[in-house]
Order: structure tokens, then C-alpha cells, then sequence
């Protein structure tokens, strides 16, 4: 397991992610504990991409409950139907929202919070078990580059968890 990433110079976001997935492949493997990939999965994509804030929401009873993550100290329960995590829990879809102020029902964890990108996993019968919340302290910052560069990611969550 390597203990530092290899990070190209670059700003182009599609080259990041695919320099980063292999690393967070190797991150992860053999590690059986959920949690200890999702924390070093989170502190990836906060050092290569600087994001205001990454982390992730796991399913527990009837509400989302703050896991792993990097950044200033958020939100700790999200019912299902509110905010952009509860939405991409409820939709089951991958969330881009370009103006946090202007998604009807956001929660304001943080008022530096402009941008968001909210992507669940789901398990094997289909189930959302937990979300990744990225939070950009600019607006529009997230693109479809990065849903599908998340989206990787999330598939790699989705076959570690089972």
C-alpha cells in the first residue's frame, strides 16, 4: 500500500481521476474494514482535488449518518428527505447542484458551501447504503467529468462493501 499519491500537474480533472482510481484501488485492497477505505478514500479526493469538503453518509435506521471525511466539521444526521444528500439517497441518482442556495431544502452545514456533488452507493439488491457528499466552496464547480470520475469510485465502494 503506498502512503502518498502520485498526483499529475495538471487541473484537468478527467487526468486526476484517472491517475487517482488505480491509487485508490491499491488504497483499498485488501482492507476488509468499510470504514478505513472510506476515510482514506475521502482524504484522496481532498488532496488531489482540494475540495472545500468530502465525505460520506451511511444509511443507519431512517437517516443518514456522517461517516469518514475531510474538511470543517459538518452535519452529523440528514433525514432522507432533505438536502442534497437526502434527495440523491431518495432519487437513487447522482445529484449536481451548480448553486447550493438556490436547491430548494439545502441544509447549510456551511455557509462557505456554493457548489455541491452528491453520488450513492447502492448494494447488491439495489439499496442505497450510503452517499458521497463533495462540497466546493465555488460555484459551478462540478461538471459531468466529475460525476463520472465519482462514479468509478463509487462502483469501487459498491464492490468493496459486499
Amino acid at each position: 500500500m503506498s502512503e502518498s499519491l502520485y498526483l499529475p500537474s495538471t487541473t484537468n480533472r478527467q487526468e486526476i481521476y484517472e491517475s487517482l482510481l488505480p491509487q485508490i484501488k491499491a488504497l483499498t485492497s485488501g482492507e476488509s474494514d468499510l470504514t478505513a477505505n472510506l476515510a482514506n478514500i475521502s482524504a484522496a479526493l481532498k488532496e488531489a482535488f482540494n475540495f472545500f469538503w468530502v465525505g460520506f453518509y451511511l444509511k443507519k435506521e431512517n437517516q443518514l449518518v456522517l461517516g469518514p471525511f475531510q474538511g470543517p466539521i459538518a452535519c452529523t444526521r440528514i433525514h432522507f428527505n432533505k438536502g442534497v444528500c437526502g434527495h440523491a439517497y431518495t432519487t437513487k441518482e447522482v445529484v449536481i447542484v451548480p448553486d447550493v442556495e438556490a436547491f430548494p431544502g439545502h441544509i447549510a452545514c456551511s455557509s462557505a458551501s456554493k457548489s455541491e456533488i452528491v453520488l450513492p452507493a447502492k448494494d447488491k439488491n439495489g439499496e442505497v447504503f450510503l452517499v458521497l457528499d463533495v462540497d466546493s466552496d465555488e460555484l459551478n464547480d462540478f461538471s459531468e467529468v466529475d460525476a463520472e470520475g465519482l462514479s468509478q469510485i463509487i462502483q469501487l465502494i459498491e464492490e468493496i462493501a459486499i
